[in-house]
C-alpha cells in the first residue's frame, strides 16, 4: 500500500471533544484525503510513504477552525487599543482604511495572518475584507483552507470608491475567484449600521445566486441594538428575518446581545453563528449568550476576529477565553466545558462554514491535520484533551498538513518566507508610524 504522507508513533484524538484518544496510532494521507487511520500494531508491512511523520510524543488532531477574520487587518494590530468599539471604528480603522488600504497591503497583510494562523494550529480559516482577490491569493500560495468573503459596504471603500458600485463589484469578485479545494469565495456585509437594509438584501440575492456564503456582523454591541431599534423599530436579528436574510447560507457574526425569541430565530433558520470572545472581551461588547444558544441547537463556531480587535490570531487561546470567560460570567464552573470548546473550534465550527469534509480523523475526511507538541512544560501531565483548551497555547504546534500539503513542519513554514513577509508589512506600517 502507497500513501504521500504517513504519521506515525501519535496519539490520535480522532474527534477533538467527543472521542477518545488512541495511544500509538498512524495516519496515512493519500492526495488531499485520510486514506487509513488506526493504531500502530495494525499499520501493514508493506505500507510506503514519500512523507514519513514520526509523531512520537505528540498529539495528532484535525486542524482548527477559525469562524471569522480580518486577515490584512495584521497592518492595524495594536494601532489603536483600549477604545469602545463605535471610537475605535469611526475615528482610527475606518480613517485607516480608507487611506493605508491597498491590493499590495491586503496581500502582505493577509499572508502573514496565514502565516500566524498555520504557526498556532488553525487549518481553515473565514475572512472577509477588501480586495479579498489579493487575500484568496495569499491563502492559496501559503496553502491555508479558506472561505474568502469580499466586503460589501454602503461607503466608499477600499477598491469600490463609489457605494453604488458595491454590489457590482462583489459579483465581480466571484466571478473571478472561482471555488476550488482550497479557497471558496463568498460575501460579506459589514453590518447592519454601514449596509441598508436593500444593499444586504440584493448582496444575500447574489449570494445565493452564487451559491455562496453570506456573513454579516450583527448585534455586537448593545449600543448597536438600541440604535437600529430607534431607527427601524425593530432589533437586528428581527430585521434580518423580515429581510428573508437568514438561512443555512448566511453567518452572522458576535451576536452578543439577543434575547431568546431571537435565539430561537436562529435555530429554526439554520443559520451559522460565529462568536468572538476575545474582541468581545476587548472591545468590551459584552457576552453572546453562547449556552443558550447551543441549548437551542443553533450550530456556532470561534473566531478570532481581526488583529486590531484581538490582538492575536491563536485559536488555542481564543477556546481558553472563551470556556473562563462563559465561566466566571455565569458563576457557574461546569459552563462551557472544554471539549464543547473543542467542537466549536473544529467540527461545529467547520459546519457554520458548510464544511462536511473537515473536522476530524478519519477515512474520506480531508487531510487537514496538526500535531502539537506534548513534551512541554505545560502540557506536562497529558490525561485528556482538555489540557488543550486550558493549558495549550499556538506555539506548541508542531506541523501542519492542509489539504494533504505539508505547510509546517518542525514548527518551520515551508510554503513562505516568513522574513520576507514581515518585512514587508514592517514596510507598510512605517507610512502610519
Amino acid at each position: 500500500m502507497n500513501c504521500n504522507i504517513l504519521i506515525i508513533n501519535a496519539r490520535l484524538l480522532e474527534n477533538p471533544g467527543s472521542g477518545a484518544i488512541t495511544a500509538q496510532g498512524f495516519v496515512a494521507v493519500k492526495g488531499r484525503m485520510i486514506s487509513q487511520i488506526g493504531q500502530m500494531g495494525n499499520l501493514p508491512k508493506d505500507f510506503k510513504a514519500d512523507k514519513i511523520i514520526d509523531a512520537a510524543g505528540c498529539l495528532v488532531m484535525p486542524g482548527l477552525v477559525n469562524g471569522h477574520c480580518h486577515a490584512a487587518m495584521t497592518l492595524f494590530r495594536g494601532l489603536a487599543d483600549d477604545l469602545p468599539l463605535m471610537t475605535w471604528l469611526n475615528g482610527h480603522i475606518f480613517p485607516a482604511e480608507a487611506k493605508y488600504v491597498s491590493k499590495d497591503m491586503v496581500y502582505w497583510c493577509s499572508k502573514l495572518a496565514a502565516a500566524e494562523m498555520i504557526l498556532s494550529g488553525t487549518t481553515t480559516v473565514a475572512d472577509g475584507y477588501f480586495f479579498e482577490e489579493e487575500a484568496a491569493r495569499a491563502f492559496r500560495e501559503i496553502g491555508i483552507r479558506a472561505v474568502a468573503a469580499q466586503g460589501i459596504i454602503d461607503f466608499p471603500a477600499p477598491g469600490v470608491p463609489d457605494p453604488a458600485g458595491n454590489i457590482e463589484a462583489a459579483g465581480n469578485y466571484i466571478a473571478a475567484i472561482p471555488a476550488d479545494d482550497l479557497v471558496t469565495p463568498a460575501l460579506f456585509c459589514h453590518s447592519l449600521y454601514t449596509c441598508s437594509p436593500r444593499t444586504i438584501q440584493v448582496a444575500k440575492q447574489l449570494a445565493d445566486e452564487c451559491s455562496c456564503k453570506l456573513f454579516i456582523h450583527v448585534a455586537e454591541t448593545r449600543a448597536e441594538v438600541k440604535n437600529h431599534y430607534k431607527q427601524y423599530g425593530i432589533t437586528p436579528i428581527r430585521h434580518l428575518q423580515k429581510l428573508n436574510i437568514l438561512d443555512k447560507n448566511t453567518v452572522c457574526v458576535h451576536c452578543v446581545w439577543l434575547d431568546a425569541a431571537e435565539i430561537a430565530i436562529l435555530a429554526k433558520t439554520g443559520c451559522g453563528v460565529i462568536t468572538c470572545p476575545e474582541s468581545n472581551m476587548k472591545l468590551a461588547a459584552g457576552v453572546a449568550p453562547l449556552a443558550d444558544m447551543l441549548a437551542a441547537g443553533v450550530t456556532v463556531g470561534i473566531g478570532t476576529d481581526g488583529c486590531a480587535s484581538n490582538n492575536d490570531l491563536d485559536l488555542l487561546g481564543e477556546m481558553a477565553s472563551l470556556a473562563k470567560l462563559h465561566k466566571v460570567t455565569s458563576l457557574e464552573p461546569t459552563s462551557m466545558p472544554a471539549g464543547t470548546c473543542l467542537r466549536l473550534a473544529g467540527k461545529e465550527g467547520a459546519r457554520a462554514l458548510g464544511f462536511a469534509g473537515i473536522g476530524s480523523l478519519r477515512p474520506g475526511m480531508q487531510a487537514d491535520i496538526i500535531t502539537i507538541d506534548l513534551n512541554q512544560p505545560h502540557l506536562t501531565p497529558f490525561y485528556n484533551p482538555d489540557i488543550l483548551v486550558y493549558a495549550a497555547s499556538g506555539a506548541d504546534v508542531k506541523s501542519s498538513i492542509i489539504g494533504g500539503q505539508l505547510v509546517l513542519e518542525n514548527r518551520r513554514l515551508l510554503t513562505i518566507d516568513l522574513e520576507e513577509t514581515m518585512a514587508k508589512v514592517r514596510s507598510l506600517a512605517r507610512q502610519l508610524a
